[in-house]
């Protein structure tokens, strides 16, 4: 399951405690796109047993987070400075899992397992964030969205490469 990862939480507690209204708005939405994504998710989903597993284990985790970070951290600097460093890792290895797929795109020369919507999503965003945090002198913000950046040109590079064949169906709707 793809859709459930802590980084909307995350960045909605460090812009709780930062007080930064922009954060909370949009990872708030997130948060609830993303349980509305799990619920349908688990709708149709036919192994409900191992999902439901996976998504305790990752509450049960997050939980643990939440404790550490608003019981066990009390000088509220050091928990922004943790949290946005704990955000950061998550944004950064979210950016980086496309990559993952570099190796079979190179391999069987097809972008085929690659989004080019996602691409450039992931570029629009990545980049807005990276001027917001540059704009507020925030290195959490900004550093952690630049590998969105760089991983899209790599994936745009790709496309280019190795462009997509357009599906035979597809074709014949133009006509």
């Amino acid at each position: 399951m793809r859709g459930l990862h802590p980084c909307n939480l995350g960045w909605l507690s460090y812009g709780a405690l930062k007080g930064d209204g922009i954060l909370i708005v949009v990872n708030t939405v997130g948060a609830a796109l993303q349980t509305l994504y799990i619920l349908a998710y688990l709708h149709y989903c036919p192994r409900k047993r191992v999902v439901l597993l996976q998504t305790a284990t990752l509450l049960g985790v997050l939980l643990l987070g939440y404790g550490y970070f608003w019981l066990l951290v009390p000088n509220p600097e050091a928990r922004l400075q943790q949290l946005g460093l704990f955000c950061s890792v998550f944004t950064i290895s979210m950016y980086l899992s496309p990559l993952a797929d570099l190796a079979k795109v190179i391999q069987t020369k097809s972008t085929q397992c690659l989004s080019y919507p996602l691409t450039i999503a992931t570029i629009l965003t990545s980049a807005s964030w990276c001027l917001y945090g540059f704009r507020l002198r925030d290195p959490y913000i900004m550093v952690s969205n630049f590998p969105g950046i760089v991983t899209s040109f790599i994936r745009f590079w790709l496309f280019w490469k190795y462009p997509q064949e357009q599906d035979r169906n597809y074709w014949f709707l133009q006509t």
